[in-house]
């Protein structure tokens, strides 16, 4: 049965939230906050780091909500892989909770300085992270502050073995990374300074203090207390520039979401602006759907057209888009009917259209490792989307003395910091019933990512696994150098396809990471709960929960 047959089903019923999820029996709430609270079906987690996914499934079988398990992941991840994620830079999160039948946007990226000292020598941003966890545990979250911290720190303070994942970073940033003293104390092994390696023991013991610290006084201090002292102290050392102001001042924001419809009141939510990740997504997604443009074209031309789709997105995008990521219109303008047709106008299944502000001298490769996105989901229907970064590959190649906190780059464009973060999820806002959660990275590219696998997964052919929409071959076109990227290893009968219809084609290891959940039935359910969790093979991911 299709996903499309499947929705439909589901909101034509007489009452959907009257359904009871077969999994949630009564258990003795005194023991919430034990892993093996939960029995049975959890939720589900998937990550681009499995420490951090084993750390966000052991939250949920604990009895703790989505937004529980996306805060564990998220501090986890800001030690298991510093490189994309940490107490130095943000992020963005979609975030569905099914107890009040909201889905927002929470944005915590880290912002610019209000002033930078002239002597500056490394600009450092100011954080958002542990204000946006905060924010997401304070709204939404069930289980102690304490509780969601206290893996991470341990992970910090005893150590953990390096992960491939991590390692690859690590492989492919040095030896600049550690020509900084600060990160080469953390991340170099021996007398020889050379990187340590998958497999090694990483203990981070001032990182381990901060976040005892965080444990046991909350968010605040790191933004106004003694904490927040320190730190600005460490970034002027490391050549920086923050002010108390900076830290005070500092707020995560919740927006309303980007919806576009997909079928029978089930809506795709991607983040708003500032950044233009989400409505570019959000567009690609309209174009796809409108008037079911994907399901009726042949499947041997659904290459052409994601690589029409995402070049007109992006072609498009310096009309509403400002320097600062601030978008000119209202989102929902840019997503409207009406909008989406003009960018599919002139749209030929057999043809290629240039784009007339073309220049191949811009072309970028779009396999960026900058930023990590995770999802997560419970056992009843509430769900989290996000995408963290340090606006770049170790943020600012620098540390916090003292602190272990690496900082992060300002935010600028061409994939670092706000180009990079596309989450989103499918979520039936009638009857309150969640689908499917994706999140992707690697830098401006990543909408198209996102939109390649979200599109096989829900559009494709029934036999269609999320497996093997996310292990599918990618296409990318950035609209600037008008250069069609395919992934090595596409058909070779494909990409000869793309040549004939006028492309311009270029090949890249990889477009983007995608980790997903996508439960059919969606949840709750009157059935059996059946959902399926997968992490991107082209990383070293993980993907944990129980069926």
């Amino acid at each position: 049965m299709s996903v499309l047959l499947v929705l439909a089903l589901t909101a034509c019923s007489s009452n959907p939230l009257a359904a009871i999820n077969p999994f949630q029996t009564k258990e003795d709430e005194s023991k919430r906050g034990t892993i093996g609270f939960v029995q049975g079906f959890l939720g589900g987690v998937a990550t681009d780091e499995p420490r951090a996914a084993l750390v966000g499934r052991e939250i949920l079988s604990a009895g703790g909500t989505a937004a529980d398990a996306a805060v564990a992941v998220s501090l986890a991840l800001s030690v298991t892989l510093p490189s994309s994620a940490g107490l130095g830079g943000g992020g963005i999160c979609v975030v569905h909770d099914v107890k009040s039948k909201r889905t927002e946007t929470l944005d915590f990226q880290a912002a610019t300085p209000g002033r930078m000292s002239p002597i500056t020598v490394h600009p450092v941003a100011v954080p958002g992270f542990i204000r946006g966890i905060g924010a997401l545990h304070a709204k939404y979250g069930r289980l102690q502050w304490a509780q969601l911290i206290t893996p991470a720190e341990q992970l910090a303070r005893f150590g953990n073995q390096v992960s491939r994942a991590f390692a690859n970073d690590l492989r492919r940033a040095a030896p600049t990374t550690l020509a900084d003293p600060g990160m080469r104390k953390i991340f170099a092994a021996g007398k020889d300074g050379t990187a340590i390696k998958e497999g090694d023991y990483l203990k981070q013991l001032d990182l381990s203090s901060v976040l005892g610290r965080l444990r046991a006084r909350g968010a605040g201090d790191f933004y106004a207390g003694l904490a927040a002292r320190q730190f600005i102290a460490a970034v002027t050392n490391a050549g920086g520039s923050l002010s108390l102001e900076d830290m005070r001042a500092y707020s995560p924001q919740w927006r309303p979401t980007i919806k576009v419809p997909y079928i029978k009141n089930a809506n795709f939510h991607f983040p708003t602006p500032p950044g233009p990740a989400g409505v570019l997504a959000a567009q690609m997604m309209g174009m796809l759907v409108e008037d079911g443009q994907w399901e009726r074209t042949s499947s041997d031309a659904r290459a052409h057209l994601m690589a029409e789709v995402t070049g007109r997105a992006f072609a498009n995008r310096d009309r509403w888009l400002r320097i600062d990521g601030t978008a000119t219109a209202n989102s929902d303008s840019l997503v409207a009917r009406e909008n989406i047709a003009r960018l599919l106008a002139g749209y030929r299944s057999d043809e290629h259209t240039t784009w007339a502000a073309a220049n191949q001298a811009q072309a970028e490769n779009p396999d960026n490792p900058t930023g990590t996105g995770f999802v997560t989901v419970d056992r009843e229907g509430s769900a989290v989307a996000c995408t963290l970064t340090l606006n770049n590959l170790f943020g600012a190649g620098r540390v916090a003395d003292g602190m272990g906190i690496i900082l992060a780059a300002l935010p600028a464009p061409r994939g670092r910091g706000p180009d990079s973060l596309a989450p989103m999820l499918l979520v039936s806002d009638l009857h309150n019933v969640f689908y499917m959660a994706a999140a992707a990275s690697g830098g401006t590219a990543a909408p198209s990512a996102l939109v390649n696998v979200v599109t096989r997964a829900l559009l494709g052919k029934d036999d269609e696994t999320l497996e093997m929409a996310v292990a599918a071959k990618r296409i990318h076109n950035d609209g600037v150098s008008d250069l069609t990227f395919y992934e090595r290893g596409l058909e070779a009968s494909v990409a000869q396809s793309l040549t004939n219809k006028g492309h311009n084609v270029g090949q890249t290891a990889k477009i983007g990471l995608v980790n997903a959940v996508f439960c059919r039935s969606g949840i709750p359910t009157r059935d059996e709960v059946s959902c399926s969790m997968k992490s991107d093979p082209r990383g070293f991911g993980l993907a944990a929960g129980s069926e």
